[in-house]
């Protein structure tokens, strides 16, 4: 177990540098062994490319026959852009599969590990497999759930604050904590704000790295009125795609001159409190959008909060304290009158990014008393 171990952490610290580049595809990665010796080890690189298990094998060659194959989710057993790895690994004559987790694709769920035992394949399940989840829980949580995985990102002072009152907030982190997060937007598909925001800062949300050319996010914008700017830097659809989330009862005639831009528009019904974000959320993951950053104020991360609609957070803490009854904080909407009414959430890791702090949390499932 312990080799099992050593050579699948390998699989998956290789398979990391993938991070972002294989969506809507998981991220996976594949290790071949022979007598404590690697032949053959590869990544899924990009979407539409060749898998995992495929780069492997080409570097193994004969040396595969009697190896062990170590690949961090189950080899697909379905035809997509690709064929089935589940049938290349058959063929290949290795004697063993250590797998680190099933895959949560309906079309494969079992059948590929299945297919590798009937071919009298010994297979071995479940190695690392929370570090194997964790890695692609944006995958595991597109198949669930049909919806794209959303991430909440605010930078805050010791006191909760991320705006004065006036709304000024350049800067509370430091560069170290504000490079960080142009990495995070290399690495999703979308990045959301509410209009306010956009009206506000006038930002371009694209991703800009010191040393190489970032990928841009798709850019998309709360706006229940259309009230975006028309000469808005988000409108400017050269450097990346923008769309706009608008209510249903807009008049169609008021989209067209962003349309003119490029920019698609998602009409979605309004509720009590604002848009529908469920609805909005799942004609997002049909256009491709497979998970997505909230860089919104207060208003739109509380809409996300209170729809149970965040799956992970990102908080920096700068520490700076800013005072004021009317500072803004990272969540507004309607007030609570108990602690009951909480957020459960759990802190995952921590890390300190030049003068400021980074918490990666999660939602706490099950018991929140």
């Amino acid at each position: 177990m312990e080799k099992d171990q050593y050579f699948m952490k390998l699989a998956l610290e290789m398979s990391a540098s993938a991070k972002g580049k294989t969506n809507p595809n998981p991220i996976v990665g594949a290790v071949i062994v022979k007598d404590g010796v690697i032949v053959g080890s590869g990544i899924h690189r990009k979407a539409g490319e060749p898998h995992a298990e495929v780069h492997a094998f080409k570097m193994a060659g004969s040396h595969a026959e009697g190896a062990t194959l170590y690949v961090t989710l189950e080899p697909c057993s379905h035809y997509g852009k690709t064929p089935p790895c589940a049938n290349l690994v058959k063929d290949s004559k290795v004697s063993r599969v250590v797998v680190a987790t099933t895959d949560p694709n309906p079309e494969v769920a079992g059948r590929g590990i299945q297919l590798l035992r009937n071919a009298g394949i010994e297979v071995e399940v479940g190695v690392l497999e929370e570090e194997a989840k964790k890695l692609n829980e944006r995958f595991i949580h597109n198949m669930t759930t049909g919806l794209p995985f959303v991430i909440s990102k605010f930078a805050m002072t010791l006191d909760g604050k991320i705006a004065t009152h006036n709304g000024h907030s350049k800067w509370i982190t430091s560069e170290s904590a504000r490079k960080e997060v142009h990495q995070l937007r290399n690495e999703i598909d979308g990045i959301l704000v509410g209009v306010g925001t956009v009206i506000a800062d006038n930002p371009a949300l694209t991703t800009r790295l010191p040393e190489t050319q970032g990928k841009n996010p798709t850019r998309i914008i709360l706006d229940t009125n259309l009230r975006t700017p028309i000469d808005s830097q988000v409108l400017q659809t050269v450097a990346a795609k923008t769309i706009i989330v608008t209510s249903d009862e807009v008049d169609m005639e008021r989209a067209k001159p962003f349309e003119a831009k490029g920019v698609k528009i998602i009409f979605v019904s309004k509720e009590t409190n604002g848009l529908d974000l469920y609805a909005a959320l799942r004609e997002l993951y049909r256009l491709g959008i497979t998970d997505i950053l909230v860089e919104g104020g207060g208003a739109v991360n509380a809409s996300f909060l209170n729809a149970g609609l965040i799956d992970k957070y990102y908080i920096y803490i700068a520490p700076k304290v800013l005072g004021g009854k009317d500072s803004i904080t990272p969540f507004t909407g309607p007030n609570p009158d108990t602690m009951i009414a909480a957020k459960h959430l759990y802190f995952d890791d921590f890390q300190k990014l030049g003068e400021d702090i980074r918490i990666i949390a999660y939602p706490k499932q099950g018991d929140e008393k």
